[in-house]
């Protein structure tokens, strides 16, 4: 009797949850090697599921390709007492960040570490 009411929120947990786990998973990402640019940051899209940076940097022949790093969520950023006018702020000023790569190749990837121009640095994982 008491069992089958459990068994509902169960399954959609299951269902769900799976979902939830590829997404943050290794499925996107090459966990296995890590990169490091110096760019300027040109843009924040501070918004759930994930906060996106764009970082503008010097490619091959000279070319500027732009990056697009995602990262937590707000939340986990107010948790830790970091703000979107901290990273508003970086908008147009130099950065160097660290990340994981898109295992497609794109110039997207996941963001670990970034250190703005005046030094200060924030490790993201």
């Amino acid at each position: 009797m008491f069992a089958r009411p459990l068994l509902r929120p169960l399954a959609l947990a299951l269902c769900f949850g799976a979902s939830l786990y590829a997404h943050h998973s290794a499925v996107s990402f090459d966990l296995s090697k890590t990169f490091t640019l110096a760019g300027t940051m040109v843009k924040v899209d501070w918004r759930n599921p994930h906060v996106e940076i764009f970082v503008e940097v010097k490619g091959s022949v000279d070319k500027i390709e732009t990056w697009e790093l995602e990262t937590g969520a707000p939340s986990w950023f107010r948790a830790r007492n970091l703000a979107k006018a901290d990273f508003e702020n970086a908008v147009g000023q130099n950065v160097s960040v660290e990340g994981v790569r898109a295992k497609d190749g794109s110039l997207y990837g996941y963001l670990y570490k970034i250190v703005f121009s005046d030094g200060a640095s924030f490790d993201l994982r």
